[in-house]
């Protein structure tokens, strides 16, 4: 039978974080492996009322199949967020997705032929690689340091590699490492981009999750050719179920975007937007925004300390200004994978993110991404309390 599966198929193969989120039903098992919001911050109840309300009064509607690129509404306030952070965006700018996700894969589909290349920052986001793997792309990874990709770096790759579709970067509080790319290397970025004539790629699912620092400029805001394709979500402000994301770019990649996404699905859900429009209308995201932001905040606080106090002094931790995720670097030499199978779980019961596999072209054993969003204080103490004792055998 395999030999009948197309030759993409080969490309697509389970995820490290698709294995691990099976831990999470464990109840022996504390997982720091998925990047899931905190479901205490879930505004329940005003989700309740207005989906009672649009079933009430607009069931006929909201029910119904709508316009593939989303509601106007909801294109209308995504336009105007997007505005008020200095990139001046109207309704017919924005196409609504089925999640930030559905825009990674539909952005390959629309660009990468087999054989051609994206760069990445290096680490990147493994969801995106799984997007775009089944295109048959090639990768070109981009160092990363402390403010982001390395825009020196990225010039010599640019200059010596051919067949370059476009860059594909986070720069708020990256997946996995929670760095951000800094203000100078933002402009930088667009100045190659431009030079070399290639389209940029922002994946922006954590950017409101700012909880210190100055909040940086998005490139779509930066962009002086319109070049930068920006994916935004409700996942992480609002609620990952709702499954509402949404992409803005120039206009000729947004029609054909549209094409893509009405062969893919048809549409979002219309009674999801049709809630979140009444959501946003009704009820001030912005204070419940910051409420998120304060308690992942002390989290955040609370994961690194507890590394400090208990992991062993060679091990390196980022210290993220926002987002879900802080990134462990381990001696050379260290195998995280190997370790967490034959230690970490069995001896901890505790579960992380192998750094392998955020690695697109040569895989680096001695990293983990740990995510302090989803674990309750007190057992994320525990768990690190009992994971750093067993690193100190072991470095």
């Amino acid at each position: 039978m395999s030999s009948k599966f197309a030759d993409r198929i080969a490309r697509v193969q389970p995820s490290a974080i698709r294995e691990l989120l099976k831990y999470g039903d464990d109840p022996a098992i504390t997982s720091f492996g998925g990047g899931y919001p905190d479901p205490s911050l879930f505004p329940v109840a005003e989700l309740q009322q207005v989906f009672a309300d649009v079933l009430a009064n607009e069931g006929a509607t909201a029910l119904q199949y709508t316009a593939s690129v989303g509601l106007p509404g909801l294109r209308a306030q995504i336009a105007k967020r997007m505005s008020n952070q200095g990139a001046a965006t109207d309704a017919d700018d924005v196409l609504v997705l089925q999640g930030a996700q559905q825009g990674l894969d539909l952005v390959a589909k629309l660009l990468i032929n087999p054989g051609d290349v994206i760069v990445t920052e290096n680490p990147t986001f493994l969801g995106a690689l799984i997007a775009f793997n089944p295109c048959q792309p090639e990768y070109a990874a981009v160092d990363m340091d402390s403010e982001g990709m390395d825009v020196h770096a990225l010039e010599a790759t640019l200059r010596s590699t051919e067949n370059v579709k476009f860059i594909y970067v986070i720069p708020d509080f990256q997946n996995p490492t929670g760095v951000t790319l800094s203000l100078e290397r933002r402009r930088r970025l667009i100045e190659l981009a431009n030079e070399y004539d290639v389209l940029i790629l922002e994946d922006s699912p954590y950017r409101e999750l700012r909880f210190e620092g100055q909040q940086l400029p998005t490139l779509r805001s930066l962009d002086t050719e319109n070049r930068v394709i920006h994916l935004g979500s409700f996942s992480k402000i609002l609620a990952p179920g709702v499954r509402l994301g949404w992409v803005s770019a120039a206009p000729e990649i947004l029609d054909k975007l549209g094409l893509l996404k009405l062969a893919a699905d048809t549409q979002s859900s219309t009674l999801n937007m049709t809630a979140t429009t009444r959501f946003l209308e009704s009820f001030d995201i912005d204070a419940h925004i910051e409420r998120a932001r304060a308690v992942y905040r002390a989290k955040r606080d609370l994961m690194l300390s507890s590394m400090a106090e208990h992991f062993p002094a060679e091990v390196a931790v980022t210290t993220p200004e926002g987002g879900l995720f802080t990134w462990v670097t381990f001696p050379e030499g260290f195998d995280a994978e190997a370790f967490m199978a034959e230690h970490a779980l069995p001896e901890a019961g505790v579960a992380y993110v192998p750094g392998g596999s955020f690695f697109p072209a040569e895989q680096r054993s001695n990293y983990a991404r740990f995510s302090y969003s989803g674990q309750s204080d007190e057992e994320m103490v525990d768990a690190l309390t009992r994971l750093g004792g067993i690193l100190r055998e072991h470095i």
